[in-house]
């Protein structure tokens, strides 16, 4: 029974993804498949989806957490990742000529093929950028928020929302902004390694507080 964690962040250099921390307060392994420079659109694209979903076994957990990667239009200059704007079954074509989807149909399509297995889905809010790069703090959940919260119900009843983004929020205010801007070296978005400490432990408190995440009972820390 492990749990499957698609975050938005790998290992590189002085960076790190929470989804390399979230072992530690889990008593069930973690299988981290976060590939950077992704979206829900590319991932589905690569066949990385499917590829899990051949794999994944009935009780498994899977983490699907995007946003960071899929705004943009792609009716532009398409770089592969953005979703078309919507919230439905809307659809735009890039100068390619190449059909894209909205992020909320990428999202329930990835999570039905987890579902179809019997596995647990649990669609994660995206976690914020750094909110001390403006003075004072500021966090907006955006639409990215809304369309995970949203999604999950479309998949049935195997899938279910944690406000991770939130969490991560409420933890980032109790700092100071010297601390927050510490967790991100490189740019407003890629993280320090105990910056992704911090985010793997507010995962695992929206789990917690969410009350229905049946992920819950397998916490240790």
């Amino acid at each position: 029974m492990p749990i499957l964690i698609y975050s938005i962040r790998v290992p590189t250099l002085h960076l790190k993804g929470w989804g390399a921390y979230l072992q530690y307060s889990l008593k069930i392994p973690v299988i981290n498949k976060a590939i950077g420079k992704r979206s829900a659109r590319s991932f589905i694209a690569e066949g990385r989806f499917q590829e899990v979903a051949n794999s994944v076994l009935a009780e498994d957990f899977v983490v699907i957490e995007f946003g960071h990667n899929d705004g943009g239009s792609p009716q532009g200059t398409d770089n592969g990742r953005s979703a078309c704007y919507g919230a439905g079954s809307e659809t735009c074509t890039t100068p390619a000529g190449l059909i894209v989807q909205t992020f909320p149909t990428y999202l329930i399509a990835a999570a039905k093929l987890m579902t179809a297995k019997g596995a647990q889905v649990i669609i994660s809010a995206t976690t914020p950028n750094n909110p001390r790069e403006t003075r004072p703090f500021v966090y907006s959940p955006g639409g990215f928020t809304t369309y995970a919260r949203d999604s999950a119900p479309k998949v049935g009843g195997l899938a279910s929302f944690v406000d991770h983004g939130q969490y991560t929020a409420n933890i980032y205010q109790t700092l100071g902004g010297a601390k927050i801007n510490s967790y991100f070296p490189q740019d407003h978005t890629h993280t320090s390694a105990a910056r992704a400490d911090v985010v793997s432990k507010t995962f695992v408190k929206s789990v917690l507080c969410a009350g229905n995440i049946p992920l819950a009972p397998y916490v240790k820390k």
